[in-house]
């Protein structure tokens, strides 16, 4: 970005008098000018394409966040000066661990809030960049061209930036993480920690329904992950708010994408929430995917003939 304006800039400086005086080459350069500023918002900073960061950067805000550390192991020696593998995570000192885990939520923060400041940014630059084309005739716009090639390169910085956030970072170790004494004159290693991300989990609403007792909850994630780990479904009863009933509500942990609930109450709705369970490892969470159903208040109701009970 920044050669193509000094090369737009060089070629006009060479002939600045002659352009001053022939009302078509100033129209030349307005052209040569107002193109390349288009070229730009249809490109790099096209609603297309800023939408794409908007959905990227909601995903992450949707996202759970995880300390990486490598290596995952080390070699120690036991009380017999046997050598042997062991995990990293039991040799770590508890206290600078959570500390780190603080430092890991912290940086999630920041980089979170300066990617939704980026994107507002970059969507006003562009609200303003095409005023600049489509409202300022030509005297006007090439006064201002100074202007216009400041904001094409704070645009362009802003844009290598957002790209550089969408990845988490490393985080910087300042304390020693494991002691030597743990290691028994081991060599110690050099441990590193990074951010890591797992996408959020997400009810298909089309493949989760209710029956009159029981109901099938499904869900998946963005990237289709293959490995299953554990989850949390949750579901409530949903009350009419008076003091005569009260809601109860039940958690399942599940190594699976679906699972069916059972002994619910007919003709009543119940609201179900998925979430990833709980890791050693986990620093930020903050969304989690919410659906109500109803169940049926008769098999009657069930014409498709599916209502009977399901397996298991």
């Amino acid at each position: 970005m920044a050669m193509i304006l000094n090369e737009l800039e060089t070629s006009s400086g060479r002939t600045a008098h002659s352009e001053e005086q022939q009302d078509d080459a100033g129209w030349e350069r307005y052209l040569e000018r107002s193109s390349f500023v288009l070229q730009f918002l249809h490109s790099d900073l096209s609603l297309q394409r800023l939408q794409h960061h908007r959905n990227k950067v909601e995903l992450l805000k949707k996202s759970y966040f995880y300390l990486e550390i490598e290596p995952k192991y080390t070699n120690v020696r036991d009380q017999n000066h046997v050598m042997h593998r062991a995990d990293i995570l039991q040799l770590i000192d508890p206290y600078q661990f959570q500390r780190m885990k603080k430092v890991g939520k912290s940086q999630t923060e920041i980089q979170l809030s300066l990617l939704t400041e980026l994107l507002e940014q970059l969507e006003h630059g562009r609200e303003e960049l095409s005023s600049y084309v489509e409202t300022c005739d030509m005297i006007t716009f090439l006064s201002r061209w100074d202007l216009v090639t400041r904001k094409l390169s704070k645009l362009s910085e802003f844009l290598e930036t957002l790209l550089s956030l969408q990845v988490p970072g490393k985080l910087y170790v300042k304390h020693r993480l494991v002691s030597h004494a743990d290691l028994r004159g081991t060599r110690l290693p050099n441990v590193r920690l990074s951010l890591c991300t797992k996408m959020p989990l997400i009810f298909d609403r089309k493949e989760s329904f209710a029956h009159e007792n029981w109901a099938k909850l499904k869900w998946f994630t963005e990237n289709q992950e293959s490995h299953l780990e554990q989850c949390e479904l949750r579901f409530t009863l949903l009350t009419d708010g008076s003091q005569t009933e009260v809601g109860y509500g039940r958690i399942q942990e599940v190594t699976s994408n679906t699972c069916i609930v059972q002994d619910l109450q007919p003709g009543r709705s119940y609201e179900f929430t998925i979430r990833r369970s709980d890791t050693h490892t986990l620093v930020f969470k903050k969304w989690h995917d919410s659906i109500i159903l109803k169940t049926k208040t008769n098999a009657v109701e069930d014409t498709d003939g599916s209502a009977c009970a399901p397996d298991g």
